[in-house]
């Protein structure tokens, strides 16, 4: 054991007894250390958190499972799955319990002196990962389980849990020479370092640059909403006699879609899309540089030809080959699409300004006037009726539909932040779990929107309900104003409701395997079937309620909406596309250094990347990939998941009763939503569909032609 956490154990230990009363009675549970208490099997003590407590929490809660390991780990009787798998499975909890608010504060509320804390504890919290999974004893004993579960009588689930475990541990290096393990480490305290400073740079350059508008000429073009907005953003900075359009995707896209002014579009564009690359002391390039270089150190030390063979290899995917074939066979379908739009975009360019080019910064712009031309759709005509709340109540309404839950919101817990409310979710009579909702941004709150998950579904320890929230990044309007939100960012609401109805869904014993805990190029299917919900009927005519006359959404705006459900999956498709495969290739680039300017450059100039688009995420705030190993060699995920997506939403729309159809939700929930990780994903769909999935559905979805059969 490495003898600096003890010391660093030792330290805590003094300091946590020094605020103690100096009587001869145990001092009292530091909040962030006692177990949850209350309804709803507790719920966390948001209410009793300080900033300062974090890193001595953590570091008694390590030491805590220290302890646990070692009892496991020294247990002279033989391995069994339950001295020594299901022990594992009850070790750790109140680690997990820090972590979880540890993990809310980094993403949401993330200040200097946060930070601060994020900085020192990662590499610590890396240090001790790697303490566990090198410690040889309790390896031997998870593989001896291991080699023995098909004849020691164990379940189904126990099988799966005992395979998982044994993975995770032979994956990440336990059978490494000590040299070996040594080298790990180190790597994997550096990696954990790089990756919060990744993170934190981005923020940084999305709270330090924005785009300061000082005339009512520069709002040329944008729609009241948007206008409203950037009022109360600049007033929340106390700038006075201006509007802020904040560097974020959630203010930056519609801006750059309204705005009539191309000099600002150019602004902010490139205020976007340079975070991380401007050359400051927030300069993400050289961190990139040294993380693929460790990332290819650490899977040959693994055994592994690149860090994407390691990561591939335990996914639904299993190769990086098989991951680059999808893209590629969508790619090329999506790339000519791109030269219709453009054209199209073009001809109305040189109409309205003779002589200008389609730029980057022009491409959403002119898209959204092609829309209106082609389909007669505007999206400041869908706008009116996109209420935020509006759109909570329709995903609450859905989610009773399909799965029989009802959402009830509860007063008096605890929250991280003002802006957070939480729903009780009930089945019947039953406690489903608790669902809270952070939808607006924030200084040191990270940008986009995510779902996260406080507390796992088990029936391990007894009967534990899931917790669960889906966070955003809104522009709050003028008081007393709805906050009016676009399609695409509707439908991004749908899509991170899908993540939480698929933890809310749970229905395992071991919390390993349950709710999102499932492979990654998985975990995106029931999030992506999630957003077909939103453009139906039903729903939109019941939620979709224009915020100044309360009247449903026309069924002409619906039919209009529905034709034009292909149009601009060129540019969708080619963004995304063009950021996963930079991502994949250069992971698979092993040893080779990677200058990430010149590595793009070069990635897109051989697939022949449109000039007129750039990449969703340049590799400077790429954060799926650079702030975390989450998405790294992996982004992917999201064309395999959305294969499957098209492919299960077609078999709603074979049935009787359509997306609302009884039979189909309840196959939904018995093979997909309900079973976390306790089966294979591949055998997951195929329980769902009766098949294995074809690419057939994913290409009709987005209008490119479908594959003909050889």
């Amino acid at each position: 054991m490495d003898g600096r956490h003890l010391f660093v154990a030792a330290t805590a230990t003094v300091a946590l007894a020094g605020i103690a009363p100096l009587t001869h009675a145990a001092p009292p549970t530091p909040p962030l250390l006692a177990p949850w208490t209350g309804p709803h099997n507790g719920a966390p003590p948001f209410d009793r958190v300080a900033v300062g407590d974090f890193t001595p929490a953590l570091v008694v809660a390590m030491a805590e499972n220290r302890a646990e390991i070692t009892a496991i780990a020294g247990n002279m009787a033989p391995a069994t799955f339950a001295n020594t798998i299901a022990a594992l499975e009850n070790s750790g909890r109140t680690l997990n319990r820090v972590s979880a608010i540890f993990n809310v504060w980094t993403s949401t509320l993330n200040d200097p002196a946060m930070q601060a804390v994020e900085q020192e504890m990662a590499p610590v919290l890396a240090a001790f990962e790697d303490e566990v999974v090198q410690n040889a004893a309790l390896f031997a004993r998870a593989k001896a389980v291991h080699d023995a579960r098909e004849t020691s009588g164990l379940t189904p689930e126990q099988q799966r849990l005992t395979d998982e475990v044994y993975r995770n541990f032979a994956r990440r290096g336990a059978a490494l020479t000590p040299d070996q393990k040594t080298r790990m480490a180190a790597i994997n305290q550096r990696l954990a370092t790089l990756y919060t400073t990744f993170s934190q740079n981005g923020l940084a350059d999305e709270e330090a640059y924005a785009l300061t508008l000082t005339s009512e000429a520069d709002l040329a073009g944008l729609p009241p909403s948007l206008i409203a907005g950037a009022a109360e953003a600049a007033r929340t900075k106390g700038l006075t006699g201006a509007w802020l359009i904040t560097n974020t995707r959630s203010a930056m896209e519609p801006f750059l879609t309204y705005s009539s002014r191309r000099d600002l579009r150019e602004k902010g564009f490139r205020l976007w899309t340079m975070r991380g690359d401007n050359g400051d002391a927030r300069d993400n390039n050289a961190l990139i540089t040294e993380i693929l270089a460790l990332r290819a150190e650490k899977a040959r030390l693994l055994g592994f030809p690149t860090f994407a063979h390691w990561i591939t290899d335990d996914q639904m995917a299993k190769t990086p080959d098989a991951a680059m074939d999808l893209m590629m066979k969508v790619w090329a379908p999506a790339k000519a699409r791109v030269v219709q739009e453009v054209a199209d975009m073009q001809a109305l360019a040189d109409v309205e300004a003779p002589g200008t080019r389609i730029e980057p910064w022009d491409y959403r712009y002119y898209s959204e006037k092609v829309r209106k031309v082609k389909y007669d759709l505007d999206e400041s005509e869908i706008k009116p009726y996109l209420q935020l709340e509006k759109l909570r109540e329709g995903m609450f309404w859905a989610a009773g539909h399909l799965y029989g839950f009802e959402f009830v919101q509860v007063n008096g817990l605890p929250v991280a932040h003002p802006d957070v409310r939480i729903f009780e979710v009930r089945h019947g009579v039953r406690p489903v779990g608790l669902w809270y909702f952070d939808p607006y941004a924030r200084p040191g709150k990270g940008s986009g929107a995510w779902m996260s998950e406080y507390r796992p579904q088990e029936r391990f320890a007894g009967e534990v309900t899931p917790i669960v929230s889906n966070n955003a990044n809104f522009v709050k309007a003028a008081p007393g104003e709805p906050v009016l939100v676009s399609w695409n960012d509707a439908v991004t609401l749908f899509h991170e409701f899908g993540h939480a109805l698929h933890g809310l869904n749970s229905n395992v014993s071991y919390p390993t395997l349950a709710g999102t805990r499932v492979v990654r190029d998985f975990v995106e299917f029931p999030s992506q079937l999630n957003e077909h919900w939103l453009p139906t009927h039903e729903l939109l005519t019941r939620f979709a309620l224009h915020y100044k006359t309360g009247e449903p959404m026309p069924d002409a705006l619906v039919a209009k909406i529905k034709r034009a459900h292909t149009f601009n999956q060129g540019f969708g498709t080619v963004e995304y596309l063009a950021s996963a495969i930079v991502d994949m290739k250069a992971h698979l680039a092993g040893a080779a250094p990677i200058e990430p300017r010149a590595f793009e450059a070069a990635t897109l100039r051989e697939i022949g990347m449109p000039r007129e688009i750039v990449l969703r995420h340049r590799m400077p705030h790429f954060g799926h990939i650079f702030g975390g190993e989450g998405y790294a060699a992996g982004y992917y995920d999201y064309i395999w998941a959305d294969t499957l997506t098209a492919d299960a939403a077609e078999a709603f729309v074979e049935s009787p009763g359509g997306f609302y159809d009884k039979d189909a939700a309840r196959r939904l929930h018995d093979a997909i939503m309900s079973v976390g990780n306790t089966i294979d994903a591949a055998e997951a769909f195929r329980r769902f569909r009766g098949r294995d999935v074809t690419i057939d559905a994913l290409m009709r979805d987005r209008g490119f032609p479908v594959p003909t059969k050889a």
